[in-house]
């Protein structure tokens, strides 16, 4: 099974010091090299982001900051598992040694079957 942790994060918090960053690439680095980790990515400040958004029929472009979020996606994952609780462990392991208060929500990927 495939599955999506999307890390949430307070819009505007303090970036992740240089030490937390060479952990989790040595980190990322061991979870490919044990093949279940696929992706893994942090996103920059919504700020400089926007939304696409259609109603109706008409598109709409609002440039970030999204100040109407009180907690943004700030960077996802995409791994395997071989069942929830696998993805549960692992999800908590990838969370290890943060030095921010840290949310995931994990989601299954929705995988097409063979034909």
């Amino acid at each position: 099974m495939r599955f999506i942790s999307l890390v949430k994060a307070k819009e505007g918090g303090p970036p992740p010091s240089q030490k937390a960053m060479d952990d989790m690439e040595k980190f990322v680095g061991e979870a490919v090299q044990a093949g279940w980790l696929q992706q893994a990515e942090g996103l920059l400040p919504s700020k400089l982001g926007f939304l696409v958004r259609c109603t109706g029929g008409k598109t709409t472009i609002i440039d970030g900051p999204f100040t109407e979020a009180k907690e943004i996606v700030g960077g996802f994952s995409i791994f395997t598992a071989e069942s929830k609780e696998a993805a549960i462990a692992l999800t908590a392991k990838m969370m290890e040694g943060s030095e921010q208060d840290v949310e995931c929500e994990v989601r299954q990927l929705y995988d097409v079957p063979a034909a």
